[in-house]
C-alpha cells in the first residue's frame, strides 16, 4: 500500500475517543476506528488460519528417534492455544497488529531435522530454550550485533532454502515424488509418483490444489491459501465417498461424527529442557538452537518492521514503536509454542492482510486471537483434512519464500555462491542445518581468499568454526580415539 493510500485511508482528523479502550490501544490517535479494528482482525485470522491445519500436518507426519509421532487432535488444540494466547499479548503488550502462530519453516526445522535425533519432549525443550535465548539477546541489546554479523542477503538465501525445503516436503508427503527403493538398482534417487507416474486419486487432489491455490495467488485472492485447503478438503470427501481409495496416508478424509469437540490439551507441558544433550552431542544441539534462533530472529524482526511500515506506524528514524517490548514478546511465543508442543511461535506477514483491511493497533489481535480461541473446540472438523489437501499450501508457502531470491547479487560470488550453497543444500541434503552450515564455511572460505577476512564479524568466524567441527566430526572422534 502506498503512503498516499494510506494517507487517504485515515481519517484527516482523529474522531473524538470512544472511551478507555479506544486510549489504551490509541485507536483514534493513530487514525483507526474499532470497525476497522475488527475487520482487520477477522481478515488477519482467515488468511493465517491453514496453520490450524499444516502444524498439525508437519508435525504430526514426522517421527522422533524412537518412532513416535505426535496425535493431530492434540497438535490442533496446542496450534490454536499458543496462537490465541500469544496473539492477544502481542496486542495488549507491543500494541501492533501482528497475530502469531507456529512459524512456517521454524516446524519443519523441528519436525524433520531435531526431532528425528531425539525425542519430540527434547525437541520442544530445544524450542523454549530457543525462546529464552531470543529474550535475552533482546534484553541485552545483542540483537544488533548478531543482525551485523550475518549478511543480509545470506539471511535471504536462508529463507529460499527454506522455502525450497518446504516446497519439496509437500511434493513427497502428498506422493507427488517417491523415493526409489535400493532395489530398483539405480543411481536416481527419486521419481514421479509411487512408480515413475501419477497414479490414484489422492495426487489427483493434490495436483488439482496446486493449481487452485497458484491461480488464487495469481488473482492476489485474499485468503487463497485456506480457500485452497477448505476445497480441496471438500472434493477429497467426496471422492473418498464415492470411488476406492485403497490409502489417504495419515488422515482419510471422512466427515466427522461431531464438528465441535472438547480441547485434548495431552501434548500441554511435554517438554524436556535438557533431555537433548544427552541424546546427542553438545555441539549438534548448539548447532540445532543456533538453527532455531536464527531463522526465528531474524524472520521476526523483517516481519515486524515491515507491518509496521505498511501500517505507517514507524518513527522519523524508522524505528517501530516499542520495539523491545515486541521482540521480548515474540521470544515469549517461542517459550510458549515449546512448551505447548506446537513448536516455535512468531509474527506472522499474514498480518499484512488486516493492516490492509485498516488494522492499526493490537485490538484487532483481540478478534485474531479470540478466533483461534474458537478453533479450540473445532478440532473433530480440523482433523478431516488430508495430507494431499494441505500440501498445495507448501508449494505456494515455497513460492512466496523463493521471490526473495531477487535480492541476492548473483554477479558478486563472494555472496552468491554461499548463497547458492545455502539453498541447494537445504533441499538436497533434507537439512536446514546442514544448509545454513554450508553458507557460512563457504562464505568465510571465499572472503579469505579475496583477502577480505577482516570483512567476516567474528561472530560469524566462531559460528562457522562450529560448523566445521560439525561437518567433520567423524575424522575429528577418529583422529581423538573416540565414538
Amino acid at each position: 500500500m502506498s503512503e498516499t493510500q494510506k494517507a487517504v485511508d485515515r481519517p484527516s482528523a482523529a474522531p473524538p475517543a470512544a472511551g478507555g479502550v479506544d486510549r489504551f490501544f490509541r485507536i483514534s490517535e493513530r487514525g483507526s476506528t474499532f470497525g476497522r479494528e475488527i475487520r482487520g482482525g477477522l481478515a488477519t485470522f482467515f488468511t493465517m488460519a491453514y496453520i490450524l491445519v499444516l502444524n498439525p500436518i508437519i508435525l504430526g507426519s514426522a517421527k522422533d528417534k524412537f518412532g513416535h509421532q505426535l496425535d493431530t487432535g492434540q497438535l490442533v488444540t496446542a496450534t490454536a492455544l499458543v496462537a490465541c494466547v500469544m496473539t492477544v499479548i502481542m496486542g495488549v503488550g507491543g500494541n501492533l497488529p501482528l497475530a502469531i502462530a507456529a512459524g512456517l519453516g521454524l516446524n519443519a526445522v523441528v519436525a524433520f531435522q531435531i526431532a528425528p535425533l531425539m525425542s519430540w519432549a527434547d525437541a520442544m525443550g530445544l524450542v523454549v530454550i530457543e525462546g529464552v535465548l531470543i529474550c535475552v539477546l533482546v534484553l541485552t541489546g545483542l540483537r544488533e550485533a548478531i543482525m551485523n554479523a550475518i549478511p543480509r542477503q545470506l539471511k535471504q538465501a536462508i529463507g529460499v532454502g527454506i522455502g525450497l525445503f518446504i516446497a519439496f516436503i509437500g511434493f513427497v508427503d502428498a506422493g507427488f515424488v517417491s523415493r526409489i527403493p535400493d532395489a530398483a538398482g539405480t543411481t536416481v534417487p527419486v521419481q514421479l509418483g509411487a512408480v515413475g507416474r501419477l497414479t490414484g486419486w489422492p495426487v489427483l487432489v493434490f495436483c488439482l490444489g496446486v493449481l487452485l491455490t497458484i491461480a488464487l495467488l495469481a488473482r492476489k485472492v485474499k485468503g487463497a491459501i485456506l480457500i485452497s485447503i477448505v476445497t480441496m478438503t471438500v472434493v477429497a470427501v467426496v471422492i473418498d465417498a464415492v470411488a476406492d481409495v485403497k490409502s489417504w496416508g495419515l488422515t482419510t478424509p471422512e466427515v466427522p461424527d461431531k464438528v465441535v469437540g472438547t480441547p485434548d490439551f495431552g501434548l500441554v507441558g511435554h517438554f524436556s529442557l535438557f533431555g537433548a544433550f544427552g541424546e546427542t552431542g553438545a555441539i549438534t544441539v548448539v548447532l540445532l538452537i543456533f538453527t532455531l534462533v536464527l531463522s526465528d530472529f531474524f524472520d521476526a524482526m523483517g516481519t515486524i518492521v515491515g507491518i509496521s511500515a505498511e501500517a505507517g506506524l514507524l518513527d522519523e528514524q524508522g524505528r517501530v514503536p516499542g520495539i523491545g517490548r515486541v521482540l521480548f514478546i515474540d521470544g515469549a511465543a517461542a517459550i510458549a509454542g515449546g512448551a505447548g508442543s506446537a513448536s516455535s511461535n512468531t509474527a506472522y506477514i499474514e498480518s499484512a492482510a488486516g493492516v490492509g483491511e485498516g488494522a492499526r493497533t493490537g485490538f484487532a489481535n483481540l478478534v485474531t486471537g479470540g478466533l483461534f480461541g474458537l478453533a479450540l473446540f473445532l478440532t473433530p472438523l480440523l482433523t478431516i483434512v488430508p495430507l494431499q489437501a494441505a500440501a498445495p499450501a507448501l508449494i505456494a508457502v515455497g513460492f512466496l519464500m523463493m521471490t526473495h531470491v531477487k535480492h541476492i547479487d548473483w554477479d558478486r560470488y563472494e555472496i552468491a555462491i554461499p548463497a547458492f550453497l545455502t539453498i541447494a543444500a537445504m533441499p538436497f541434503t533434507y537439512s536446514i542445518t546442514d544448509g545454513i552450515g554450508a553458507g557460512f564455511l563457504s562464505y568465510v572460505v571465499i572472503k579469505t581468499v579475496l583477502g577480505k577476512a577482516r570483512e567476516v564479524n567474528w561472530l560469524l568466524w566462531g559460528v562457522s568454526a562450529l560448523f566445521l567441527v560439525y561437518f567433520a566430526i567423524d575424522p575429528v572422534e577418529q583422529l581423538l580415539g573416540v565414538g
